[in-house]
Formats: C-alpha cells, structure tokens, sequence
C-alpha cells in the first residue's frame, strides 16, 4: 500500500526542455514548475516549494492565477487551470524550510495558503485553509525540506503559517524506503465525512490559536455582539465573533430566520440570492468591527448554527467560504466553533448541546454539516486562556509533476 515518489529525473528533464523567461520582468521562474496536487480533508490543493517562486510575494499572482485556471469570467469553473470551480478546490499551499530563528524554535517548515479567486484576480493571503494544512508536513517530509530519522513510526512536524504567524503541528504515520522516511497516507484507519474510504490518521493541532488574525480570542471583548444589517436597514442580529485558527462568526439559524421575516422552523435555502445578501451584509458589517477588511471574501468566514436535531451531534453549521454555502465545513471554522462552544455566553455555547457523540467521542465536540460530521476538542488553561484545538484528518497524493500557469 506504500506509494513513494520518485520522478525527480523526468521532472528535471522536461523544466530543463519546457522552460522559458518568466512573464515577471528580468526574474526567471520555470514554467511548467514542479508541484504537488494533494487533497487535504476536503479540500483540495496545488503545493509548491517556495525555492521555485520569486522572493518578492507581490509578484506570486499571475503564476498562482495561471495555475488554477482564474479569472474565469466566463462559467467559473476554472476549465483553463487546475481549480474546480468552488473555493475549497481553488487553494494553493507554498512551502519552504523554516528560517532561523524558525528553526531554533523547533519549527521544521514554513507555508503560505493562498486562496484564488474563481471568477475575479483575487490573490488572497489573509487566513489559513486548516484542512490543507494537515498535509503541510507530510509534504514538507516528502520534499526532503525536513528529515527524520525513522525511530517510529509515527512522526509529528511542526510548521509555521506565514498568514496568521502561528505554528501547527500535525502528527502522520511513516515508513523507511530507500533509507528515506516518508509519509504514509493510505492506511485504513480512519475516515472524515465529505470523503469517501478510509486512510491514515492525520492529528491536526493547534497550539494557542486564539487571536490568530485580531491578536484576540474576542476581537470587540464581547462573546456576542449586535450587528446592523445593511441588506435589511433598521434590522440587527446578534453574531458572536470570534477568533481562534482563524477569525469567525457565528449566528443563529433562528435570529436568521426572523431576519428574513420566514417561519421560525422554515427550511431556509442558503443557496438562494437574497439570503446570500443578507449573510454577506452580516460578514461585512462583522469584518468591521473585528478590525477586519470587510472587502476580503475570504476572512472572516460565516456560519449559522443551530442545536442538534439527534443524538448524534451537538451542533448543526452551515458555513460559508467565499460567498458560498460550504458543502462541508472549513477545517479552521470547525475548530473555531470547538473553542467557541467553551466561551460563556457565546452563541455557540448556547446553541451546542451535549449529546450521545459527545460522551463516546471523549468530550470532543461533533458538529453535523451538510455532508456528515467532525469532531474538534479545545484545551483551556485555568485562567481561560485557550491552550489548544485539535480535530482528525485524513489526506491523499494526488498527483506529482509539473504545473503551467
């Protein structure tokens, strides 16, 4: 079942055949570049050493652009390049050793997420993408940009994330080939919803998160705030924002619905172009407040909770990324909640509920989505400061090779 890779000759050969000077100026950047196609939970992403891009990262956007097929103006599928139409399948992971000061710390690699827009020019490095991110060590392991020894076999990696300069740790199975240890991914051990079969148990954690983007765990000191909807005038809604992995904000699906004037335990179709307004309003006008730029789709992210329909679950979300309902949940968003169902007073704590998943789970918290179900755990020390937020993932090579942008 072991899967290494080794075409490194084949891709010399055909950069050394294929390449051309870079549209960048005097610069040169190989084009095709090598990279890595991998799914992480349930996104899916181009990764790429940082050696093989430009120093200067204002000049990494029509490269990223290029690779993922934007902007597609035209259907937004991104049929010219390598994204898939929908934001979780348009992610780029840049990853290089860690400096250092980075190193002296115990940090074993570095990384950069990108989002790339789908039918705009948008290079977007305001937040981190924590299903990808479960794949940044096994990359990093597998690239030679860091090494162990092959004494278990099980290591953990530590990373830095350049976006929210914060370190993440991620803990895989390995094995010795060739006197190289590399990961192993496709052990039958665990499964996450969203994606079908099993494979290798990926623990994602991490260490104090809060603050990740607003230096706070609650950016305005409140564990829930009054927000003014600028889709409905004269109309507010309560949201609880907060900030750990990533900065989030939650509402309820019942202030949701009064807002949109609908039944209280009406279907709501969050598809739907008017309730789309009504929840961009809310992110904007949430982004403000958090000391945030209202104007980037992709942070802070927006979900809407309600309590648990059985017991299965504690918690149901639906998220949004990038204006769009999110058929599963985004890693960093999930963990988020797992730190916010510990807050007082926080929506989230009010609407989770604990149930049957929970006690099997250890005291992990299970949130349904649309497509199954996670489970995220958050440690707090005893003065309340949040020590740390863990969840499972799983991940997958894809493809190894070389990429035209």
């Amino acid at each position: 079942m072991l899967r290494a890779i080794s075409s490194r000759g084949s891709i010399s050969s055909l950069l050394h055949s294929r390449s051309i000077q870079a549209r960048l100026g005097s610069s040169s950047v190989q084009n095709p570049i090598p990279a890595t196609f991998l799914r992480g939970g349930t996104s899916k992403g181009i990764f790429l050493n940082r050696d093989h891009l430009p120093e200067d990262r204002s000049q990494w956007a029509p490269i990223c652009l290029g690779v993922m097929g934007s902007p597609d103006t035209a259907n937004g599928l991104q049929i010219n390049g390598m994204g898939g139409g929908i934001s979780s399948l348009s992610k780029i992971c840049v990853v290089g050793a860690p400096s250092e000061s980075q190193e002296a710390r115990g940090l074993d690699a570095e990384y950069t997420f990108i989002q790339v827009g789908i039918r705009d020019s948008v290079i977007d490095f305001s937040g981190n993408c924590g299903n990808l991110s479960s794949m940044v060590g096994a990359f990093a392991l597998q690239e030679g940009i860091c090494t162990r020894d092959g004494s278990s076999n099980k290591v953990t990696i530590r990373v830095f994330n350049t976006n929210t300069n914060s370190h993440i740790l991620t803990t895989f199975p390995v094995a010795s080939v060739n006197g190289r240890v590399v990961p192993v991914l496709d052990l039958p051990q665990t499964s996450v919803a969203g994606v079908p079969g099993k494979a290798s148990q990926i623990i994602l954690e991490f260490p104090r998160p809060a603050g990740a983007r607003t230096g706070k765990l609650l950016p305005t000191g409140n564990p829930v705030d009054s927000i003014d909807i600028h889709a409905r005038p004269g109309t507010q809604i309560p949201a609880s924002l907060v900030d750990a992995t990533n900065p989030c904000i939650f509402i309820t699906l019942a202030d949701l619905t009064r807002v949109l004037n609908v039944p209280p335990q009406s279907t709501v179709d969050f598809a739907n172009d008017t309730v789309k307004e009504v929840i961009e309003s809310i992110r904007m006008q949430s982004a403000v407040k958090m000391g945030l730029d209202p104007g980037s789709q992709a942070q802070p992210k927006i979900s809407i909770i309600s309590p648990p329909s059985s017991e299965d679950h504690d918690i149901y979300i639906q998220a949004y990324s990038m204006g769009i309902p999110h058929k599963a949940v985004p890693m960093t968003v999930g963990l988020c909640l797992g730190v916010a169902a510990n807050i007082n007073g926080s929506l989230v704590q009010r609407t989770a509920q604990k149930s049957e998943a929970s006690a099997a789970s250890g005291g992990l918290l299970t949130m349904k989505h649309p497509s199954g179900f996670v489970e995220v755990g958050a440690e707090f020390e005893a003065d309340g400061t949040v020590k740390g937020a863990r969840t499972v993932r799983t991940g997958r090579w894809l493809m190894k090779g070389v990429v035209w942008w």
